[in-house]
């Protein structure tokens, strides 16, 4: 059976159960299903929104692509990544991932890889508006998040 990744990029929220009972409902082939949400911070009371920008068509195709890259790697049964853009408050849901496969190591590798991948490759732009008013800042990619990555591609060299 050929898996066929579900990927959105829009400015709605998304309803983790309903994207879950999409992914399981009426199957008996999943066995794990690992999800992993990230939601918008306030960052200690300080941030009053988080604005994503992306560059439309570009940001999904590049979903796409790391996804397709997560299928060759593991054997999913199925598979949802969705990232929000737009205003998001603290509080909010920003990104959904879900891998489902037959066991367990598959899933959690999977979703794992996915966002770190998402975390530095997918083209999305964070700007942080402060509740003080104060001008937004566009936030700089992390080290940490690029030596996540990283990781992946050290194991496909050891292999």
């Amino acid at each position: 059976m050929t898996v066929r990744p579900l990927v959105r990029v829009q400015p709605e929220d998304f309803d983790v159960r309903e994207e879950t009972l999409r992914l399981t409902e009426g199957r008996k082939d999943v066995g794990a299903l690992v999800s992993f949400t990230g939601l918008c911070r306030d960052e200690a009371g300080t941030l009053s929104a988080l604005e994503l920008e992306h560059y439309p068509g570009m940001a999904e195709a590049e979903l796409v692509r790391i996804s397709q890259q997560a299928l060759e790697r593991w054997p999913l049964t199925g598979l949802t990544v969705i990232h929000r853009h737009g205003k998001i408050v603290p509080g909010e849901n920003i990104v959904l991932v879900i891998a489902a496969s037959a066991h367990r190591r598959a899933a959690f590798e999977a979703a794992d890889f996915l966002m770190d991948y998402l975390k530095t490759r997918a083209p999305f732009w964070k700007k942080e508006h402060f509740v003080s008013g104060s001008g937004g800042r566009w936030v700089d990619a992390k080290t940490g998040d690029t030596e996540d990555a990283a990781r992946w591609t050290e194991k496909e060299n050891r292999s």
